[in-house]
């Protein structure tokens, strides 16, 4: 695996979003972190908005862990206190970054993961945008062929490959979305 990437909470809620990176993430392409506190955090969050999935939502918990058995960091709260970030409340995923030695945070606030909070550690916080796409010229068949299955496992409700990528314009992954339209034959 050429690095790893923990993926914070901001990015597995929305699912699309979640979706992607996930599919991405069974490829073998990078190595895929995140901590119980992160994986609670998504799951309090939607069902902030909708109670009612909470039976789904454990099960959707249960096959990332499944999928990607590794992925989950533990033994890292004893670095948080000693952390600064802008926001306290996100001390612990950088901890988890360090002990799952990731090399990039994927998340939605990148103003609370400031280059020279991270630079000491040799982390970098990324946009899932930029991470996505990166992932896509990285290996492009392998990358576009994850997404094409996903996509097809859509069925409530079904997504064309345009429906599909407006979709994502609308999650804002413009970067990504450029990608795949130049590829759409392949989504």
């Amino acid at each position: 695996m050429a690095f790893t990437a923990l993926f914070d909470a901001c990015v597995l809620y929305p699912p699309s979003v979640r979706d992607v990176l996930l599919s991405l993430a069974v490829t073998d392409l990078f190595c895929t972190k995140w901590t119980h506190q992160i994986q609670n955090e998504w799951i309090e969050a939607v069902l902030r908005a909708r109670p009612n999935l909470s039976e789904s939502l454990r099960r959707s918990q249960h096959f990332m862990h499944e999928a990607i058995p590794d992925a989950t960091v533990t033994g890292h709260e004893s670095l948080i206190d000693g952390l600064a970030l802008p926001d306290p409340g996100d001390h612990h995923v950088l901890a988890a970054a360090i002990v799952g030695k990731a090399d990039v945070i994927v998340t939605l606030n990148l103003r609370d993961f400031p280059d020279e909070a991270l630079a000491p550690f040799q982390i970098e916080a990324q946009h899932p945008d930029e991470f996505i796409a990166h992932v896509l010229t990285l290996a492009p068949p392998t990358a576009l062929g994850a997404i094409k299955e996903m996509r097809a496992r859509l069925k409530n409700p079904p997504f064309t490959p345009s429906e599909y990528l407006d979709l994502l314009a609308r999650q804002g992954l413009p970067r990504t979305v450029a990608i795949l339209r130049d590829n759409i034959a392949l989504v």
